[in-house]
């Protein structure tokens, strides 16, 4: 379920949705599967605002630091995705990345340097830029600015997804109707330490990209990086976003009230597909929500949240629908954070209800039936109080099962 914001409406479609923005996706013979789209291709009308955050690990994909060095002016025009092989930890690497944004620069009539590249998947194997070369022609004559379009380039980019996730809204800054929309993959391997996964994200404001930079680390940071899934940062992780500038506002070059409009509108994309990527973990029955407040600092809230929405021992009670709050306290005492654990306040909830479970760091009587009852829906919430300052910040997670197991012993089959 969509999570709405006051001033903002959802609309259809995802990265195609600002104006500005052609997309696709097709099968080009990476993958195996042939039901599987395993390439897409963005493009601007030329080159635009753009910004991008990357994964932390010290393992890093070629794409990234490609990418980086085209992206050094901070403006670019196009973006080619596979999916399938993750381009990681080969010697070739780095010329293959560069293979693809040649191949689809030249198809495109833009320069190389116009091009980023992102790849996902398998680590270690080496990446054909075979059917690269021959599935671009068909990619290329498919691109669209319709929702369609969109739908076709988040189907291109994922690997264990369930299902496409996609996010854009409207809203109106200087009078000017605008939109940001955006795409993620991402389904296991999740735990942020810059974005995770893959996610790209356009909007048609006019914005210089310096502020387009800042705006995108600043919300990444409230929402990918509050993401947990199995505690393993991807060594592919990166969120790109462009600009088009098409809405006709004054351009943002500064902070202020249209930057923080701004700023709302990429929030309410940014979060959505946080709490789809969370809700769509491997194997995942249940999407876990950790809302933290009366924390010291920010930053104390952030790694309390983090640390209990990342507990293997709750995230399995949470399957077991068993009402094992011990866990989560035990998570907030190793979580690094100044936390006075006697102060500690925490209740279980889901549209089932709320049900207190612990109060000053101890647990109370509570019905098992209902606890049961609440934590057997399709989203359930830990509210944690810490009554210990003004901090707060939320953090998404999932379930563990037998499935995660099942999913991540045969995955390069």
């Amino acid at each position: 379920m969509l999570v709405e914001f006051e001033g903002y409406s959802f609309v259809e479609g995802g990265v195609t949705a600002p104006a500005g923005f052609q997309a696709a996706g097709v099968h080009c013979g990476i993958r195996k599967n042939k039901e599987k789209k395993d390439l897409s291709l963005l493009t601007a009308a030329g080159p635009v605002p753009a910004a991008a955050v990357y994964t932390q690990n010290k393992v890093k994909g070629a794409p990234l630091g490609v990418t980086k060095a085209h992206l050094e002016n901070g403006y670019a025009q196009a973006v080619i995705v596979n999916s399938g092989i993750a381009n990681t930890c080969c010697a070739d690497g780095v010329e293959k990345a560069e293979g693809m944004c040649r191949i689809a620069g030249d198809y495109l009539g833009i320069p190389t340097d116009d091009v980023l590249v992102a790849s996902t998947g398998v680590i270690g194997e080496p990446l054909p830029l075979e059917p690269v070369e021959e599935g671009t022609p068909s990619l290329a004559s498919a691109l669209s600015a319709t929702s369609e379009g969109g739908l076709a380039f988040t189907e291109g980019i994922m690997t264990t997804d369930t299902h496409p996730k996609q996010v854009a809204v409207e809203f109106t800054l200087q009078g000017k109707t605008c939109r940001v929309g955006g795409c993620a993959k991402g389904s296991g391997m999740i735990h942020p330490n810059m974005a995770t996964m893959l996610s790209f994200l356009t909007t048609d404001v006019k914005i210089s990209p310096a502020m387009l930079q800042s705006a995108l680390k600043r919300v990444v940071d409230e929402t990918f990086n509050m993401v947990s899934v199995d505690g393993d940062t991807s060594t592919n992780d990166c969120c790109m976003i462009f600009a088009s500038g098409e809405a006709g506002n004054a351009e943002i070059i500064a902070s202020g009230k249209d930057y923080e409009t701004f700023l709302n509108g990429l929030y309410a994309v940014l979060m959505n597909l946080s709490r789809m990527i969370a809700a769509d973990g491997e194997g995942a029955t249940r999407l876990v929500e950790c809302a933290v407040t009366g924390a010291k600092t920010k930053q104390d809230a952030k790694a309390v949240a983090k640390s209990v929405i990342g507990s293997s021992l709750l995230k399995a009670a949470i399957f077991g629908a068993d009402a094992n709050w011990g866990r989560a306290l035990c998570a907030i005492g190793y979580a690094d954070a100044d936390v006075d654990v006697t102060k500690v306040e925490m209740a279980f909830a889901s549209e089932a209800g709320v049900l207190p479970v612990c109060v000053n760091g101890a647990g109370i009587p509570f019905s098992e039936e209902k606890a049961k009852e609440i934590l057997t829906k399709d989203e359930v919430k830990l509210l944690i109080d810490l009554h210990d300052g003004p901090g707060q910040a939320t953090a998404w997670g999932c379930d563990l099962t037998y499935d995660y197991v099942k999913i991540n012993g045969d995955y390069r089959s």
